[in-house]
Formats: C-alpha cells, sequence, structure tokens
C-alpha cells in the first residue's frame, strides 16, 4: 500500500504478562457447585484457571505487572512512555482509572492515561486505538494493557459463569517505527449494543432487564445467556477473520500466528473448521487459564512472542469479541 511522505510505522518493543499463583481446578469447582471436569472440559475445554488473591491481587496489580514486565522486555522505563491504555471491565474504582494507577505505580508520570471498556475484546481495541494515535504523530511511546480479575464479579454458586473465567492480563510496549508498512495494517472495531443483555454485570435491581428479573445470579456479578452468547460468537468470530484475510489479500498460510480470544474451546474448533485454519497457528491455552476477558489476547500474545513464535517479517492477526456486544480484530506486520 502506498503511504504519505513522513509516514510512521509502529514496533511492538517488547510484551508482558501476568497471572495469579492460585489455581482453582474442575474439581476444586465441583465442591462449591454441582458439576464435575469431565463436564466442564467437554463443554468448554478448560481444566484450570487462575483466581486472584483479593487480599493482595485484583485488575490493577495484574495490569500493573504485565506492563512492568513488558517494560523490562523492552529495555525501557515507565518515564518512557507517552501514553498507557488499560483495556478491562472489572476496575475496582471508576475513579481513578485503572490506567492512571498502573502509570503511576511504573514511573510514566506526566503521561496520558485512560481504560478501555470492551470487555473481552479490550486488549484487541486498546492494540488498535494506540497504533493508529502513533501513527497520527501525536505520541511515540505507548504502554497497552489488557486484563482483568473476573474472580472479583462471579458468583461461584451458580455454574453457567463460574466454570469459564479466570484472571489475567498482558502487555505490550509500542513505539513509532521508521517503516511505515509495520504495525497494525488493518483493524476492525465493532458493536452491537441491541445485545447487551446477553453478557452484563448489572450493579443495581433497576439495570436488570424484565426478562432477566428471576436470575438467582447476585447483583454485582456477571450475566451471561450461555446460549445466545455461543451463538452470536461462532458466527462473529468467523466473520472478522473472513473480513481481515479479504480486506489484506492474505491467508492462513501467510500468519505466523491467529490468536484468538480464549472464550470456549468449541467456539475456536468451530472457527478453525470453517475456515480451515492450520491448528498449529491458532494458539489456545484456555485449558490453563479458562477465560480472562480482556487479558485473554494479551497473555496468548506474550507467551507466543517470548516463545519467538512470532518472528519479524511475517504478519500475526489478533481476534475477539466480548459482552457490550463487541468485537475487534488486528493484522499486524510485525
Amino acid at each position: 500500500m502506498s503511504q504519505r511522505p513522513g509516514a510512521v510505522g509502529v514496533r511492538i518493543a517488547g510484551t508482558g504478562s501476568a497471572v495469579p499463583e492460585r489455581r482453582l481446578t474442575n474439581d476444586d469447582l465441583s465442591k462449591m457447585v454441582d458439576t464435575n471436569d469431565e463436564w466442564i472440559v467437554q463443554r468448554t475445554g478448560i481444566r484450570e484457571r487462575r483466581i486472584c488473591d483479593p487480599s493482595k491481587e485484583g485488575t490493577f496489580t495484574l495490569n500493573r505487572d504485565a506492563l512492568k514486565n513488558a517494560l523490562a522486555a523492552a529495555n525501557m522505563s515507565g518515564a518512557d512512555l507517552d501514553l498507557v491504555i488499560v483495556g478491562t471491565c472489572t476496575q475496582e474504582m471508576n475513579c481513578p482509572s485503572v490506567a492512571c494507577r498502573v502509570a503511576g505505580e511504573v514511573g510514566a508520570v506526566g503521561a496520558g492515561a485512560f481504560d478501555v471498556v470492551a470487555a473481552c475484546s479490550g486488549f484487541v481495541y486498546s492494540m488498535n486505538i494506540a497504533d493508529s494515535l502513533i501513527r497520527s504523530g501525536r505520541f511515540r511511546r505507548i504502554g497497552v494493557c489488557g486484563g482483568d480479575a473476573m474472580s472479583s464479579v462471579i458468583d461461584y454458586q451458580e455454574r453457567s459463569v463460574s466454570i469459564l473465567f479466570g484472571d489475567a492480563a498482558g502487555a505490550a510496549i509500542l513505539v513509532a517505527d521508521d517503516n511505515p508498512d509495520r504495525g497494525c495494517i488493518y483493524q476492525q472495531l465493532g458493536s452491537d449494543g441491541r445485545d447487551w443483555s446477553g453478557l452484563y454485570l448489572p450493579r443495581r435491581a433497576a439495570e436488570v432487564p424484565e426478562a432477566d428479573r428471576d436470575n438467582p445470579i447476585r447483583l454485582g456479578c456477571l450475566r451471561m445467556n450461555g446460549r445466545e452468547v455461543f451463538k452470536f460468537a461462532v458466527t462473529r468470530f468467523r466473520q472478522i477473520i473472513e473480513d481481515s484475510f479479504k480486506a489484506t489479500s492474505l491467508t492462513a498460510d501467510d500468519m505466523s500466528q491467529i490468536i484468538c480470544h480464549q472464550s470456549n474451546i468449541r467456539i475456536i474448533d468451530s472457527a478453525i473448521e470453517k475456515l480451515g485454519l492450520p491448528r498449529e497457528k491458532v494458539f489456545v491455552n484456555i485449558d490453563k487459564f479458562g477465560n480472562s476477558s480482556a487479558g485473554s489476547v494479551g497473555l496468548c500474545f506474550d507467551q507466543l512472542w517470548r516463545a519467538g513464535k512470532i518472528p519479524q517479517g511475517k504478519p500475526m492477526m489478533m481476534v475477539a469479541f466480548g459482552g457490550g456486544m463487541t468485537w475487534a480484530s488486528g493484522v499486524w506486520n510485525i
């Protein structure tokens, strides 16, 4: 593609992630709700997930630690950053933002900071926004995080959501590059708010739709219409991958990795089968970490980056969907 004179590209200088030490296995859950390991694995692919100790861990600490690890990998300090973006939907407080607290902790004093609330799409939304801001010339070094402590909003007396979610955060450092062809070459951000009640987190009774008034899940905890979300995800996931290939004239063979949100193994398998994707190029860690919402894609990205599976000179794709309903994709020249 042709570039305007003076155009800048975007380079990923380093990545990081953070997960709690505590593991919540399917056998642990079977002592809390009516379920068992075989039932959970068959329907979700999950065997265990990481859970925060609320006395010392949470959304803020996960994103802080992930960004610190990314800065170390990039050989940078927080003072080098112009901006910090955090994708999350489990903020401990509405004010200040998680991003402000993270920026303060890593020494990014004076940098801009804001949260992006797009649920499980949060990291991909934030990466796309950061790429666009660097290309605009307004910023040169941005720390991007995506992370959620989903355990803080889960009713562990209810089976439909408690088996799915875990806690994690991922981060990346994006910097301006002289090669304008480097960075995100195609991106999509989308939403359909008409279906918001399929996956939502009500704080007050007045926020609960009439049709969901008998739901036993406590206020302040995540609610999900699993069947409707599954149908949405299977269809939308396939569409945004197809759209990305069509818009870039690339194929799955051209990609080093297709990094999918870790929602449910059946959703990932459906995309692999319907689109004929090479299974070795679709990373899966849901068995060990569950669905960590905005932390999902960032955690996968860091694990792949550190394993050397995202080489320079070959494109890769990030894809996610989440509550809202939201979806996002990004094709990157690394």
